[in-house]
């Protein structure tokens, strides 16, 4: 990767964040999550990457996916880590996307939504995180089996609309590199 041009965002001022196994995983999850909140959010990812000037790090759809195959619980994993500079692009990707998506964010968790609309809602994200998951992922490991189970799933699937919401705005990417190093999350 000597040959690829680091956009200004990512120069060496930014801390050097390499992701563990855990944080891989994570991410990659928020990222389905992502794609189940917005039907076109592979499309919308990719836009976000030449928004954001990342075009150099990931220059097609095919190099975006590669760097999300290093998450172990894919079907078709990768080996070996992502780049400090993969990461930052994928973590100020991210946040970017919860940014777009905030107002569906802020509904999903809202109390004062009516209660049969908000299940509405959560049933939706649930099919659509539910089929993501089962086309992507290793369904023998333990831990895509509970993003699949029950009352863990809908725990689960909380959390991560939670930590997308808190990747929003300004400070999201500082909050979320922190959520993703944190080593309970």
């Amino acid at each position: 990767m000597s040959d690829v041009t680091v956009p200004a965002v990512l120069q060496p001022s930014q801390p050097e964040a390499v992701l563990g196994r855990r944080a891989l995983e994570r991410l990659d999850l928020l990222l389905l999550t992502v794609e189940s909140l917005d039907l076109n959010g592979g499309e919308a990812m990719l836009w976000a990457t030449q928004q954001l000037g990342f075009e150099t790090v990931f220059p097609n759809r095919v190099e975006l996916w590669k760097r999300r195959c290093h998450n172990p619980l894919r079907r078709s994993t990768r080996r070996g880590s992502l780049s400090a500079v993969e990461t930052e692009a994928l973590i100020r990707i991210l946040c970017a996307m919860a940014d777009r998506l905030y107002p569906m964010l802020r509904q999903l968790l809202s109390s004062r939504e009516p209660d049969n609309l908000s299940r509405e809602r959560w049933g939706l994200l649930d099919q659509r995180l539910r089929n993501l998951i089962e086309e992507r992922m290793n369904l023998r490991r333990g831990a895509i089996q509970r993003l699949l189970d029950g009352e863990q799933a809908r725990n689960l699937q909380r959390q991560l609309v939670l930590t997308l919401a808190l990747a929003a705005g300004p400070g999201g990417v500082d909050r979320l590199r922190a959520s993703l190093l944190d080593p309970n999350p």
